[in-house]
């Protein structure tokens, strides 16, 4: 995730009736949330923090977007030796299409296959399960092929 400092200046004036004026200037730096964007076929190593987006549930989250066109076919793997994953998928309103915690029994890696039903802009969210604190993880996007 990548961050871009936004400065906010607003300055206030105001006349009292007779006292002469008075300027306020207030000012506001914050850093503009941008999720750092993934290709099909491609791989990031990063690492999850407390500094990333808390769920409420005790746990941090990390976003990533990725550029997906109708019926395409994904599959979507979070890999981790650090923590539990917990791996989201949310469609182009914001709204979680899909979701796993454990790809199998004997892994506490996730993954996700998807088929796209819309072009668009998908956000895939990176998490961890039970409030733990995060750790290095590969996220992985892989455009799967129809075999006949």
């Amino acid at each position: 995730m990548t961050s871009t400092v936004l400065s906010i200046s607003i300055s206030v004036s105001a006349i009292a009736f007779g006292l002469g004026s008075v300027t306020a200037t207030f000012a506001q730096s914050r850093n503009v949330y941008k999720p750092t964007a993934i290709l099909s076929g491609s791989e990031i190593n990063d690492i999850l923090t407390d500094k990333d987006i808390p769920t409420g549930q005790k746990g941090f989250a990390r976003d990533y977007i990725l550029e997906a066109q109708k019926d395409e076919r994904l599959e979507i793997t979070v890999n981790s030796g650090s923590f539990d994953t917990v791996l989201s998928l949310l469609d182009i309103k914001g709204e979680v299409i899909a979701e796993n915690d454990d790809a199998a029994s004997d892994t506490t890696n996730s993954l996700i296959f998807f088929k796209v039903r819309q072009s668009g802009t998908y956000t895939i969210r990176v998490s961890s399960f039970g409030g733990s604190s995060g750790g290095k993880f590969t996220l992985k996007v892989t455009k799967l092929r129809v075999v006949n």
